[in-house]
């Protein structure tokens, strides 16, 4: 993922400095969404100078280019599924949606073009037009329903 997100801003002039390849390789090899101070803490390991602005720069980054998702409902940041799947997100619309466990915090990572279509629909009829379209749905997540 890391060696694709390199060849993608490269391929859109935009460069994968180290630091911002060392934080999106921290969002990826988290169990779980994460934050940016439990980002941050991670980073001062190596990078003892390191300080929120570093982090943030380097997630606006991330996100803009569509290497990681922030889900808003936990204030933390997840590697986009469709970008480690070689997707591009420079040349269209990328919708998502969330599925987040109240109980256990998993986070799903959905890409549902019919729930897109639908909000789309709904928008226009209220006559607004749609830019980037996020949903998150809070739940209970298989395993939890189980146990």
């Amino acid at each position: 993922m890391l060696d694709a997100a390199d060849a993608a801003c490269a391929a859109h002039g935009a460069r994968l400095t180290p630091l911002r390849r060392q934080v999106l390789g921290l969002v990826l090899e988290s169990p779980q969404p994460i934050g940016a101070y439990a980002l941050l803490d991670r980073l001062k390991e190596s990078r003892s100078g390191a300080a929120p602005p570093t982090v943030y720069r380097a997630l606006d980054f991330l996100l803009e280019h569509g290497f990681v998702h922030k889900v808003e409902r936990l204030n933390a940041f997840v590697g986009c599924r469709s970008a480690t799947e070689g997707h591009d997100h420079h040349d269209h619309a990328h919708t998502v949606q969330f599925l987040i466990c109240g109980r256990c915090g998993h986070v799903q990572e959905l890409e549902d073009a019919s729930v897109r279509a639908a909000l789309a629909k709904a928008a226009a009829h209220a006559g607004f037009t749609p830019g980037r379209m996020t949903v998150e749905v809070e739940g209970t997540c298989r395993d939890c329903a189980r146990g």
